[in-house]
């Protein structure tokens, strides 16, 4: 975060207080005149360091910042002064969610779609995130459109980037006036397994992509003469092979975390590899850490932070009662408390490794704000009643607010602390 550069704290600077000694008064005035010219010379420099640090500050690729709705509510009166932690607040009632109608939106995941899937209470939409000590600004959908303009923005990550790159078409569509202008470019349906979509809006000339990745680094065949329970290993040392096509992006956002589970992990034969060896006494949090050092060595040296702006998502809460079966109760409310689902091993994880990246990395911490949303889920409102879900999230819902907070961290012009 820049920091502001004041000019009070040169207050105690008096002229008096540069004291040459006993002069005569030729001496003296000259230097008066010294000090008078060293304290105008200060100025002009301090004047030219806030001009220069202004400029290395705005230099990015989004200088335009977001214009705030006239909404009629009091997120128009965002404080400005200061700065704001996003991800520290609570839940409010907002009668002016959802921010779109998902029967209305072609690439709203059926699956996702709770009313459409017969969910009847509809209280669950009508919440949205407020922090502690500030507002997120009510962004103007026409502005980040323009903005937008000639952009690849980027998602990588598992089932629930997918979700994200998902509400952020919808949101975005909600300001499109033909909406046929936008569509997948080579026409792919969203299924779940599918590697990549592109979605291009091109009456504004900027595509919005998905890779599926749910590792990030690469899945591969065990070596040779490997134990029988070993059917995949999980290189922890290379990067999905298909990382080359994310390089070229404007905004690039990452997630991983919901597959490293014993279940989705050992239980179907995946083991972890590095350096191509097996190590099959690895934990799966230390496996974590490893390809999150994996990824960390990526950006570093492929990605030019000039251009791209990188954003890595925490864990998203999830809501399975504890027990020897795990079982999906969706509530009609959002939890008062976060009842311990506000931490999470891998989420600190992230943190740290975002900490001590050499470029520029933006978390988007929203383990403590999903945390309370057990009313959210896609419990049995799903394509598939028959398995429920306390992992993914409706859509319009939970996802929406993400995006809210990545539109905030791109054009807003307020500060915010970001872990």
């Amino acid at each position: 975060m820049v920091n502001r550069l004041k000019l009070s704290s040169f207050g105690h600077f008096r002229p008096k207080d540069l004291n040459f000694g006993k002069l005569k008064h030729c001496q003296t005035w000259i230097f008066h005149s010294f000090n008078r010219v060293l304290i105008i010379g200060s100025l002009l420099l301090l004047f030219l360091v806030a001009i220069g640090s202004g400029y290395f500050y705005n230099t990015n690729s989004f200088p335009q910042p977001i214009v705030l709705e006239n909404a009629g509510d009091n997120r128009t009166n965002t404080n400005f002064s200061g700065e704001c932690n996003l991800f520290v607040g609570n839940w409010v009632p907002d009668e002016s969610y959802p921010l779109y109608n998902a029967s209305e939106c072609p690439f709203a995941e059926q699956g996702f779609s709770c009313l459409g899937n017969g969910r009847k209470d509809k209280e669950y939409l009508k919440w949205r995130w407020k922090p502690r000590n500030c507002e997120i600004p009510r962004f103007d959908v026409h502005v980040i459109l323009k903005n937008l303009r000639g952009k690849r923005i980027v998602f990588v990550g598992d089932s629930l980037s997918r979700t994200q790159w998902e509400s952020m078409i919808c949101i975005l569509m909600t300001g499109v006036e033909d909406k046929n202008s936008v569509y997948e470019v080579k026409g792919r349906k969203i299924t779940r397994q599918i590697r990549h979509l592109q979605v291009r809006f091109s009456s504004f000339n900027f595509t919005v992509e998905f890779y599926r990745s749910i590792f990030l680094v690469q899945p591969g065949s065990p070596p040779k003469r490997s134990p029988k329970r070993i059917k995949k290993a999980l290189m922890l040392d290379k990067l999905d092979d298909i990382n080359k096509e994310w390089i070229d992006s404007d905004i690039l956002i990452f997630n991983t975390g919901h597959w490293w589970t014993p279940t989705k992990l050992f239980e179907l034969g995946w083991y972890f590899q590095i350096d191509g060896k097996m190590k099959l006494g690895m934990t799966i949090n230390g496996a974590f850490n490893k390809a999150l050092t994996t990824w960390q060595s990526w950006i570093e040296n492929k990605i030019n932070s000039d251009r791209t702006r990188v954003f890595f998502r925490t864990f998203e809460a999830t809501h399975w009662s504890a027990g020897p079966r795990e079982k999906c109760n969706v509530t009609r409310q959002p939890w008062s408390d976060t009842n311990g689902k506000d931490k999470s091993a891998f989420s600190d994880m992230i943190i740290d490794t975002v900490k001590n990246a050499a470029i520029p990395v933006t978390l988007l911490h929203v383990t403590p704000m999903g945390a309370y949303r057990s009313d959210a889920h896609v419990g049995n409102w799903s394509d598939n009643p028959s398995v429920p879900d306390c992992s993914h999230y409706c859509l319009p819902g939970v996802p929406d607010m993400w995006n809210e907070l990545l539109f905030a961290f791109l054009f807003s012009e307020q500060q915010y602390q970001i872990h």
